[in-house]
């Protein structure tokens, strides 16, 4: 039986992959405004008569 099992890395990498992906979204919340702009309706003018 070694010091550290297997399930400690695969534990410790779950962790720091959520850890990683909290900071990114603390981080840059908006992120996806960058890349997918918001929609914007077009202005319509009154009809000529």
């Amino acid at each position: 039986m070694g010091l550290f099992k297997p399930d400690l890395y695969r534990n410790f990498a779950i962790g720091f992959a959520l850890g990683a992906g909290l900071v990114v979204w603390q981080v840059a919340p908006n992120m996806t405004d960058s890349i997918v702009p918001q929609a914007q309706a077009a202005t319509v003018s009154a009809p000529a008569k």
